[in-house]
């Protein structure tokens, strides 16, 4: 803050103001001071404020299950807890705005590290914490505009299998209902269920239909693929697949279908569901080996780590057309 002051021809306790939002420093003088952080890269230390105001500026929740609906962040806080280690976690809910947000409140507290389930197209603004000593690790998609260690799922071999699993069983027109394709995973999924579609020569036309997880896109989803005649469909991620049993309603088991992720009940519906699993536990305890390494040596080359996917078959896959 002294160098902010210095570079900015103010007072310390005027670069303190802003930097703790005071509203009653002039706009032109709080505007150059906030250009002189920009240059001089200054980030507040969270620890020392709390040392001054005696607050933090956290809650602590203590439930009873945070992960029960993200089966690899309960993966990475069993994996941690082994290594004596502590987990704080934080939901992006997919926005590039909040994962910054969340992601910089973490950087301020001066954690060990961040594993990170990366959102953003850019995560370049994360380089001179990484310089600085923070430890990063991505899992489920590559983090962009940095290089760090990476646990990722194989999306391509999932569609492949799930697709050709399906074809065994007779079915040529087969849909795909996935995720936005901004999203690392939903691009891989959607890609990869294309290039199965014409490694036999099928149709595109009408087969897939990538976009954001809400009931009446499905709906229209699933009505267009009756259209072309699909007899059967891959579902790109759980949320996804739990929409379209639920359009499915009554009609569920009239249409081949699996999904891409495992969950809870899956097993429970009649039929069955077929799902690409992907391994969850292999991809938490990865990602805590990663991050350990790199706390042990900052200097060792970046490692991506591919975890491979399972087909579970339960009944839903094999509907006959």
């Amino acid at each position: 803050m002294i160098d902010v002051a210095r570079e900015a021809g103010v007072a310390l306790r005027t670069v303190s103001r802003v930097v703790n939002g005071d509203a009653t420093v002039g706009e032109q003088l709080a505007q150059r001071i906030r250009e002189a952080i920009d240059r001089l890269d200054y980030q507040p230390d969270e620890r020392a404020r709390q040392l001054r105001s005696g607050r933090t500026g956290t809650i602590g929740a203590a439930v009873r299950n945070i992960a029960i609906a993200h089966p690899v962040l309960r993966e990475v806080e069993v994996a941690a807890r082994a290594a004596r280690l502590n987990v704080v976690a934080m939901s992006t809910d997919d926005d590039e705005d909040r994962e910054r947000e969340a992601v910089m409140s973490m950087c301020r507290r001066r954690m060990d590290g961040i594993i990170i389930e990366p959102i953003a197209e850019d995560h370049g603004y994360l380089q001179p914490e990484i310089d600085s000593g923070l430890a990063v690790v991505a899992f489920d998609r590559p983090a962009a505009g940095i290089s760090v260690d990476t646990v990722l799922t194989d999306n391509r071999g999932g569609i492949v299998s799930a697709f050709e699993h399906l074809v065994r069983r007779g079915h040529r027109r087969i849909g795909y209902i996935g995720d936005d394709e901004r999203i690392h995973t939903g691009r891989e999924r959607a890609d990869a269920f294309r290039d199965c579609v014409r490694g036999i020569g099928g149709p595109l036309d009408g087969a897939v239909h990538p976009g954001p997880i809400e009931p009446a896109r499905i709906a229209a989803a699933l009505a267009a693929l009756r259209a072309v005649g699909a007899t059967a469909v891959v579902t790109g991620n759980a949320l996804t697949t739990i929409e379209v049993v639920r359009q499915f309603g009554p009609d569920f088991g009239s249409t081949a279908l699996v999904g891409f992720d495992d969950f809870a009940l899956s097993d429970l519906l009649r039929p069955g569901l077929t799902v690409v699993a992907q391994g969850d536990q292999k991809i938490g305890r990865t990602a805590i080996e990663l991050f350990r390494s790199r706390l042990a040596d900052r200097g060792r080359p970046v490692r991506t780590v591919t975890v491979p996917t399972t087909l579970i078959v339960r009944g839903s896959g094999e509907v006959a057309p």
